[in-house]
């Protein structure tokens, strides 16, 4: 197997590995729609970047950063749920994508495409899924408390409304950085799946982060081989293998028992 391969294969696991932890969180508040459609709002973003001659993932953080903050505003002064104002942002984001996006760069916005992910790129994108992972394992118990009761947690002096924002900022930053590696509409896939295939068959909450991770790694590490054997598009392959994996499971779940 070739080194750049390989790199390719451990930049797509620190990658799955961020994502599927914080996946085990949004499956356990309900929020995977919201997931799905954070990963569409990118793509504005990397339009205007590919015009500007710039970092596509740098792009698609910014415009993330941007509705999230918008979505976190509009959901403290407005009677609308996060899913709703998601809808707004996802639906306007898509159109303006589609719109501006080159239409030679268009398949590779919407789809990824890991080989074009510079040493630079893959080093930031390492980097960052790891502070991702240790940033969400801190707040993990407030968010898991959250979940449980609102109002526990405003007893205890704790701001529901900080910890989502946190959380949805670190979102944002995985969605960016995933971009090239699964693409704008599959990028959800890949935080909500390896999650809800954790949530078939695990045990107790530790077994359930831990596996959440292991099936995005797994994925990744499968769908990077088989494309880069058969010189296919990364996202799609990642993504069904990691819908194979959530089959498995699910059966497992629904015939073991």
């Amino acid at each position: 197997m070739q080194e750049s391969t390989l790199f390719l294969i451990l930049v797509g696991v620190f990658v799955a590995a961020a994502a599927g932890y914080l996946g085990s969180f949004m499956v356990l508040k309900r929020m995977s729609l919201v997931g799905d459609a954070l990963s569409h709002v990118a793509l504005p973003g990397m339009a205007i970047a590919l015009a500007l001659n710039f970092s596509p993932i740098l792009g698609a953080f910014i415009a993330l950063t941007i509705a999230i903050f918008g979505i976190w505003y509009f959901e403290n002064t407005s009677k609308l749920y996060p899913e709703a104002l998601v809808g707004v942002f996802f639906t306007t984001s898509l159109a303006l994508g589609v719109l501006i996006t080159p239409q030679p760069d268009l398949l590779e916005a919407l789809f990824g495409n890991i080989e074009k992910i510079s040493l630079v790129e893959g080093i930031v994108a390492i980097i960052l899924s790891v502070l991702i992972i240790l940033l969400a394992g801190l707040i993990a118990k407030k968010i898991i408390m959250g979940i449980v009761s609102e109002e526990l947690v405003r007893s205890m002096g704790i701001s529901n409304s900080k910890i989502n924002l946190i959380y949805l900022l670190l979102v944002g930053t995985v969605v960016a950085l995933g971009v090239k590696f699964v693409g704008t509409l599959l990028m959800g896939a890949l935080v909500i799946i390896p999650a809800a295939s954790a949530k078939n068959v695990s045990r107790g909450i530790n077994d359930y982060y831990f596996l959440s991770i292991l099936f995005g790694v797994v994925s990744a590490i499968i769908g990077i081989t088989i494309s880069s054997f058969f010189h296919i598009i990364s996202g799609p392959t990642v993504v069904l293998t990691s819908i194979f994996f959530f089959i498995l499971t699910y059966a497992a779940k629904r015939f073991g028992s």
